[in-house]
């Protein structure tokens, strides 16, 4: 089944030859099958169909399609998913922490940190109990992002709320995580608690403690904890990780001979050196500009078979000659990895690009960085994890020579492997602003911002202008809305270009929302803006809204042109509007030329809304405004008509004369 699937584009004749194949679908047929369904796509196709032929998915064919969409990256996809569980099954499958825990972890992967934490406090809001398994997932990815202070809370919230006890792999997380964040104090202060929940430490808390205190330059402190090791039990040994831990400690010191003492140690001990040791040893050594020493090592360890240069060999090769400005032996380095066939990752094109920018060959530069795009190297799980901010000098380039759409298809590469760098956004969407495709900055930014990340006053501004060029109001209102929850204030004259835009292109409501937001602001008003404004609201049927700016305006002590906008009222026969708005005036003492009043006056009666002409003409009373109409006769005799002749004989008595 899973090979006509993988071989065919989904259609009803596949459908088809389907049924034909498996009349009758188990449990086991199913998940066996979307495990070897290649395409995420068809695999959720499967999904839905089998259903469709009347198979009852169980939690485990739930859980298998979760992680195969989140793992796909097909996150929005996902989180629907999750939330249909229980309705498409009827309420047979329940919400359950391990559904969460899949997509938390997922959306970790793809860098989307806050998706995690939201995620995380849905699960609680549902009444779903996170597990240890759930907390251990969302301290790892804190502590990737630096939320340390974050982390400390969910894990008193983990003891004193849920009553949940950790385990092994929860203190190795928080070690590691605060020893990564330099905090080895704090790492320490978790393995201390170890004893308290009955944890015993493994060879990796030992390994985590060790890395901290290499990392933090505390090497000979590093070295006594191995030595303890042993006797906490004889069960804790040291192993290949310890030692080479403690080579990478030295050599970051530059103690080449310390590095070698241990490498000696640990061989003495029984145990063979790795890639990873001898690589980090080579580096050590290339950074101690000692190269006789590795052709020595690496003649030695050849010969004997005991180990073959990887990519991380040659790169670290490849990274000493750039550095020492030997670019011609680095590209012989970069040619001999093709000939032995050794995989070229990230960091093989990285420092070549780099060095090349460098130098200002940047034709170079740019072959090399097109090879990388089209090989989809980064795309690769192979290598090491590649570094967004090695790529910004050829971003630049790029950006500033009209080539950001080429920039950008690496860029997303490099953000599907869930590399962050803030840095290239601005130059990104910087570089779209200056090629006039402002929308694709625009979705920049938007990325930006759903990975926590800040996007600085010139961004917003470069993007809100170039939108407002474009005709793209709705754009640039969405973007100066993101402005401010980034807690940048734009200038009076962005909001105000921003409404003039939207009124123009007959954008009534989102014009309205968007002047309750600046007086939400404090943002001053523009009486023109605002008298317009409140033209395009009566003109599109929202008069309501209208008189509910109008009132909103004059509460926060703003003003609209008002006999514009009456006489506005009276050419577009709204005499009823135009009535409700003098009345307004009058109570706000504003001045309205007296004839407009007449003018009102007049029509309502010949409509024969003599109600409202009188409740006007009594305020105007009330005001002692009412001896120049010149419309008093006509009213006087509409009301007569209308038998009302109570408010005929009240018009009459103020008639002059």
């Amino acid at each position: 089944m899973s090979r006509l699937i993988n071989s065919k584009p989904w259609s009803s004749d596949l459908e088809s030859s389907l049924s034909i194949l498996s009349p009758s679908l188990s449990q086991t047929t199913v998940l066996q099958t979307l495990k070897l369904i290649t395409s995420p796509s068809k695999a959720f196709q499967f999904f839905k169909w089998v259903q469709q032929m009347g198979f009852s998915h169980h939690d485990q064919s739930y859980f298998m399609m979760l992680e195969i969409l989140g793992r796909s990256r097909h996150l929005n996809v996902a989180r629907n998913f999750l939330f249909s569980i229980e309705k498409n099954s009827n309420g047979l499958v329940k919400l359950e922490d391990r559904f969460f825990n899949s997509l938390i972890r997922n959306y970790g992967r793809a860098g989307l940190f806050q998706e995690s934490v939201k995620l995380f406090t849905t699960m609680k809001s549902l009444g779903v109990s996170p597990s240890v398994i759930s907390f251990n997932s969302l301290f790892s990815i804190l502590l990737k992002r630096g939320r340390t202070n974050m982390a400390k809370n969910v894990y008193d919230e983990m003891l004193s709320t849920y009553g949940v006890t950790p385990d092994t792999f929860t203190f190795n997380i928080l070690i590691r995580g605060f020893c990564m964040n330099s905090m080895v104090d704090e790492g320490f202060r978790f393995f201390k608690d170890m004893s308290q929940f009955k944890c015993e430490p493994d060879v990796i808390t030992y390994n985590t403690l060790v890395d901290g205190l290499c990392r933090a330059g505390k090497v000979d402190i590093a070295r006594n904890v191995v030595k303890g090791m042993s006797n906490k039990s004889p069960a804790l040994n040291p192993n290949v990780v310890t030692y080479t831990t403690l080579i990478r400690g030295y050599c970051m010191k530059q103690k080449i001979d310390e590095a070698l003492l241990v490498l000696k140690e640990m061989t003495s001990r029984g145990l063979k050196p790795n890639r990873i040791t001898y690589n980090t040893l080579l580096k050590g050594l290339c950074e101690a500009q000692k190269l006789d020493d590795i052709e020595e090592i690496l003649e030695a360890t050849m010969r004997s078979g005991e180990f073959i240069p990887d990519t991380c060999t040659f790169n670290t090769l490849v990274h000493e000659h750039c550095k020492a400005g030997n670019l011609d032996e680095a590209l012989k380095v970069f040619g001999k990895m093709s000939e032995l066939q050794v995989p070229q990752d990230s960091a093989t094109y990285s420092v070549l690009i780099r060095t090349f920018c460098q130098r200002g060959d940047y034709d170079r530069a740019e072959e090399l960085f097109d090879e990388l795009s089209k090989k989809e190297i980064l795309l690769g799980d192979a290598g090491c994890r590649p570094l967004v901010a090695a790529y910004n000098p050829m971003f630049e380039y790029l950006c500033r020579n009209g080539k950001t759409k080429k920039a950008e298809g690496v860029f997303r590469q490099l953000m599907k492997r869930g590399t962050q760098d803030p840095p290239s956004y601005k130059i990104l969407i910087m570089g779209h602003c200056r090629e006039g495709t402002f929308k694709a900055g625009y979705e920049l930014l938007v990325l930006m911002l759903r990975r926590d990340f800040v996007p600085d006053v010139e961004i917003y501004e470069s993007l809100i202008n170039g939108l407002l060029q474009k005709d793209k109001p709705l754009l640039a209102k969405l973007t100066i809305e993101k402005m401010l929850k980034s807690s940048h204030i734009p200038r009076t004259s962005i909001f105000h270009a921003i409404l003039a835009e939207l009124i123009e292109k007959g954008c009534a409501r989102d014009s309205a929302s968007f002047v309750t937001l600046m007086l939400e602001r404090e943002i001053r008003q523009n009486i023109t803006l605002s008298t317009d404004l409140i033209m395009l609201l009566f003109s599109s049927g929202l008069g309501d809204k209208a008189f509910e700016l109008v009132k909103l305006l004059y509460e926060n002590e703003y003003t609209v042109k008002m006999e514009d906008l009456v006489g506005f009222l009276c050419r577009k026969n709204k005499l009823l509007e135009a009535c409700k708005l003098l009345q307004f005036s009058l109570r706000k003492h504003q001045n309205v030329d007296i004839e407009l009043f007449n003018t009102v006056l007049i029509g309502l009666s010949k409509i024969k809304k003599v109600k409202e002409a009188f409740g006007l003409f009594y305020e105007l009373v009330e005001k002692g405004a009412h001896q120049q109409l010149a419309c008093i006769e006509d009213l006087k005799s509409a009301l007569e008509v209308a038998g009302r002749s109570t408010e005929a004989e009240f018009v009459s008595k103020r008639m002059p004369g």
